[in-house]
């Protein structure tokens, strides 16, 4: 198993803040991913729809995908990523998975993107799921993941986002910090605003927040539902 470290640039390269190993059959692993999969999969189980379809928006190393569908065997996963190094590492897991089908993709798809083409002939999804994208990437790309949600739930399903978030102008300290050496790394990125930044976009794009639950180091699960 050998270690690598992404590139940090604009959205649409490999931007992990973290150094990561690859295995010889290409999958990746990522640290963050190992810690927080079990505590976002424990509140998962309580707020999503665990036999449905799930499209996840900027899958990562694939880790998330291939967790939620060996803990949660009537669950649907499909990847979609803009990124090829994590697109190569998605397919990798999907090869590697036991889950008959139901991990699958990488489907290619820019959340900043007017049309999420493939993903969109495939909707009505019964849930979006996105974890630490919003923060390392340009605002459009949060825009568009809202605005692209809006348009492949059915009425009813959920999107999940997983990440810092700040609240009506307040920000956990450590979060602040966070935030600072991002737009140090690319004015572009930043922690966002939940309340002001966020919530008039999902609003336009029909989407009613359900819940807000408190994650381990200043991290959010935000749940909205498709009106």
């Amino acid at each position: 198993m050998s270690e690598d470290r992404d590139d940090i640039g604009s959205f649409g390269k490999s931007v992990a803040l973290e150094k990561r190993e690859t295995a010889d059959d290409g999958r990746r692993f990522s640290p963050s991913a190992a810690r927080n999969r079990a505590p976002i999969g424990d509140v998962f189980e309580t707020v999503m729809p665990l036999d449905g379809v799930i499209l996840e928006v900027a899958s990562g190393t694939g880790e998330h995908g291939a967790y939620m569908t060996e803990r949660f065997p009537e669950l649907r996963w499909i990847y979609s990523d803009v990124d090829e190094k994590s697109m190569a590492s998605q397919k990798a897991w999907v090869a590697h998975s036991d889950a008959d089908g139901r991990l699958s993709g990488p489907i290619r798809l820019d959340a900043s993107a007017v049309s999420w083409d493939e993903a969109e002939l495939s909707a009505p999804f019964d849930a979006v799921y996105c974890a630490n994208m919003i923060h390392i990437a340009p605002f459009e790309a949060a825009e568009g993941l809202l605005r692209g949600a809006g348009r492949v739930l059915g009425t009813g399903a959920k999107l999940l986002l997983y990440g810092p978030f700040a609240r009506n102008g307040e920000v956990a300290e450590s979060n602040a910090r966070f935030s600072e050496d991002l737009k140090r790394r690319d004015p572009s990125w930043g922690v966002r605003d939940l309340d002001l930044d966020l919530m008039p976009i999902a609003e336009q794009a029909e989407l009613i927040l359900d819940r807000v639950i408190e994650m381990p180091a200043n991290n959010l699960i935000v749940v909205f539902r498709k009106r």
